[in-house]
């Protein structure tokens, strides 16, 4: 064996390449537990990519039922900030293309379900979903479109304006739990889509990235709320300086806590309520 275990593990385990089957070979014959030990950490990695690989084709049986009859663009949408009491609600719209194995390996602890994975994670994807989808784009509501219509409708709003947006006409929408009924393109609606569609998925970690980003920007513009830390939630960091700054151009003037602080009567009739979301 011309190479020492530590050079076999520096080059096949630390730095991820694959092992030559001819190498593989003369350390299954190696006694040593160095050897052995180096063999162990390639077998977990293949079964963690064979187990990844299977989590794909799982989050992509949506789409494959779609793809195999010809449609070719199929559109995942998601949504990001429906509960926060300030900042924009986004929306994510994601094409991917048929046969796509996008992400695969890629999604760290959090298997399956963008809304668990971490910040860092996200930002780390988002790019990676850019650069693969055959389309992407992302729509948005104001905070003064979300009092106007409620935050509900403003939601499907953003959600249709991030369809709109992107460069290929998909012939079919896979929607998290919902349905534009502005739009007549065919679509389906699938409950914990984000978890159960990687297109969905990939739709929801473009809404969030982008408007966590937005709402970094708004702390700079309306400083001591902490919207770059909760981005906007409920929490009790947030409802602390709401109270003692009052509400700012940002907040949402039809959710209650902010409606307490204004001094104006809860409305009537309250918004359908969201679906919890972290705030990580």
């Amino acid at each position: 064996m011309e190479l020492s275990l530590t050079e076999i593990r520096a080059r096949y385990v630390e730095a991820d390449r694959p092992l030559p089957k001819s190498l593989e070979a003369q350390l299954k014959d190696d006694p040593r537990a160095g050897a052995q030990a180096i063999l162990r950490a390639i077998e977990r990695r293949r079964h963690a990519r064979r187990a990844e690989a299977q989590r794909v084709r799982n989050m992509l049986r949506f789409e494959q039922a779609l793809w195999t009859t010809g449609v070719v663009h199929v559109a995942g949408v998601d949504e990001a900030g429906m509960s926060p009491l300030a900042g924009p609600v986004y929306a994510g719209a994601v094409v991917l293309a048929p046969g796509t194995r996008l992400l695969g390996g890629t999604w760290g602890s959090s298997p399956d379900d963008s809304k668990k994975l971490t910040a860092a994670e996200r930002e780390r994807l988002a790019p990676v979903i850019k650069e693969n989808a055959v389309a992407w784009a992302v729509g948005f509501a104001t905070p003064e479109e979300i009092d106007r219509i409620n935050i509900y409708h403003a939601g499907l709003l953003a959600m249709r304006r991030a369809v709109e947006g992107l460069g290929v006409s998909p012939a079919h929408l896979l929607l998290d739990a919902r349905l534009i009924k502005e739009l007549t393109i065919p679509q389906e609606k699938i409950i914990k889509g984000d978890s159960r569609s990687l297109s969905i998925a990939a739709a929801s970690i473009l809404a969030k990235t982008t408007r966590d980003a937005v709402m970094a920007a708004l702390d700079r513009d309306f400083p001591g709320y902490g919207f770059a830390k909760h981005k906007g939630y409920p929490v009790k960091e947030h409802l602390a300086a709401l109270t003692r700054l009052g509400a700012c151009e940002a907040h949402r003037r039809s959710f209650g806590p902010v409606r307490v602080v204004l001094g104006l009567p809860p409305l009537h009739a309250p918004d359908p309520a969201p679906e919890p979301e972290d705030v990580t």
